[in-house]
């Protein structure tokens, strides 16, 4: 699905920079130039960040 419409940055896409090893947003926005247009989807991109986060931590504690 796409997240930025503007930078055409996918969720997919995202979370495989996650699994590369990003896990901030503002690398993330640096990689993809996603919220750096109009800004619509910084909530979107921040959250599917979060989420990638929170799951790799929870299941590294496992």
């Amino acid at each position: 699905m796409y997240v930025c419409i503007c930078k055409q940055v996918t969720d997919s896409e995202i979370r495989d920079i996650c699994r590369e090893g990003c896990v901030g947003f503002d690398e993330i926005q640096k990689k993809t130039g996603v919220s750096s247009q109009c800004g619509k989807c910084c909530e979107l991109a921040k959250s599917i960040v979060e989420e990638f986060t929170h799951t790799t931590s929870f299941s590294s504690a496992a």
